[in-house]
């Protein structure tokens, strides 16, 4: 994957895989405006001299409204793999893709029976430890000369953000969210905002009590990937292995929404085989179960619902195709369809009151304009804490030295002594 990172990342996204309309507006305007920022009633006051609709800076909520967000395309990049990392059996970080599989396409109708191995051959990770951004920021630790020679300045990240690809998917889907609300904990250090999110009560309460049918099926999406994946390119599956979801791959990609350059991880399942496959991220695939589809209501409520998150999670980091198996209630998967993510849109049109690329995308863009503003004091020891709740505006508080604090002394002292390596 070394040998792909040299691609340009200024290259268009949406020229190569995409119809979304993405460019500025005629006037050059960043489409990242003020207006979405709801100010507190007390702090309520236009900046003389401001355009109509732009408040001062000390705006304190940002609205989640869908109608706010109906406008251009932000400009996104085309994402570029700079990296890649993977976590073994143990959790155990190494810095190169030893954990990377192969896809290997099984039939139309292949009766994979998603329950076998439930009981005596699945080694479950832990979800009650939170890992916060370790991972990603011992990739930084291990790649940072290659990291520091983008930028001008030697102790700084070529980024204005870090975080996970899955905390980016909930912000892209919030304006159409109606059940879950989310905590993301931002810290600014050394002009970077570093995001990681917080669990919920509500979440910790669900993970906490959750059925056995509901852990059942949750492992079911992991057997799916050991009927698909092969350990190499020349190898074939092994559904009769452990499975082990404390092992994973993951990429590492820079990008840029509009103002704002993006750096952030996420899992990858498995890549195409083919030695002609297009370079990182363009031949991942992300694999995916769900109910078997029998009526026109399931086929609309699998468009509405299930499509907008499979596409926020993939369209983000450049992964094309989502290849799904659709299952029946026992956990047999009697079907097989691939998504090519620059056809989803065209997919979903018809769907009354259906969501919208492009809202996801504004309303993300906006958020992180948002962040910019409110996260202003640069110390690892102070979190600005954004809560959002289904139907709410999103709000924010601010604690020192707190429980919510997640950047590790370790990584701190490896980034803080650059200095003293300058001087």
């Amino acid at each position: 994957m070394e040998g792909h990172r040299s691609r340009s990342p200024n290259s268009s996204y949406h020229n190569r895989h995409s119809a979304y309309k993405r460019e500025r507006d005629d006037n050059g305007k960043n489409h990242c405006e003020n207006k979405r920022f709801r100010p507190n009633s007390r702090q309520h006051q236009y900046r003389p001299g401001s355009p109509p609709g732009q408040t001062q800076l000390s705006s304190r909520t940002l609205s989640t409204r869908r109608e706010l967000y109906e406008r251009d395309f932000p400009l996104y990049k085309q994402p570029v793999e700079i990296g890649c990392f993977s976590l073994d059996s143990e959790r155990r970080f190494f810095n190169d893709s030893r954990q990377l599989r192969y896809y290997v396409e099984p039939d139309r109708n292949p009766n994979f029976d998603l329950r076998d191995g439930y009981k005596e051959r699945f080694k479950k990770r832990d979800d009650g430890v939170k890992e916060k951004l370790d991972h990603i920021l011992r990739w930084i630790v291990a790649n940072k000369s290659k990291l520091n020679s983008r930028t001008a300045s030697a102790c700084a990240l070529d980024a204005d953000f870090v975080t996970w690809r899955g905390h980016l998917t909930k912000l892209l889907t919030t304006p159409y969210e109606t059940k879950e609300g989310w905590l993301l904990a931002v810290t600014r250090f050394r002009g970077t905002l570093y995001m990681s999110e917080v669990e919920t009560e509500t979440s910790r309460r669900e993970r906490e009590n959750r059925t056995d049918r509901h852990e059942e099926m949750m492992y079911w999406g992991y057997k799916f990937e050991q009927y698909t994946c092969a350990d190499t390119v020349h190898s074939v599956p092994d559904p009769g292995g452990v499975v082990n979801t404390n092992e994973a791959f993951c990429t590492v990609v820079q990008t840029r929404l509009a103002d704002h350059k993006l750096l952030f991880s996420g899992e990858v399942d498995c890549r195409d085989k083919d030695p002609n496959a297009p370079a990182p991220p363009g031949c991942y695939v992300e694999l995916k179960t769900s109910a078997e589809i029998c009526t026109p209501k399931q086929r609309s409520n699998f468009h509405r619902f299930k499509l907008l998150k499979w596409w926020a999670q993939s369209f983000l980091p450049g992964v094309p195709r989502v290849v799904a198996g659709f299952r029946d209630h026992e956990g047999v998967v009697v079907s097989m369809e691939t998504f090519q993510i620059s056809k989803i849109s065209h997919l979903i049109k018809n769907e009354y009151n259906c969501w919208k690329p492009t809202v996801c995308m504004n309303f993300c863009c906006d958020f992180l304009s948002f962040v910019k503003r409110v996260v202003t004091e640069d110390s690892k020891s102070v979190v600005y804490l954004f809560s959002w709740e289904p139907r709410r505006d999103v709000t924010y508080s601010v604690y020192r030295d707190s429980q919510y604090s997640f950047l590790p002394d370790w990584f701190v002292e490896e980034m803080s002594s650059q200095d003293s390596h300058q001087s």
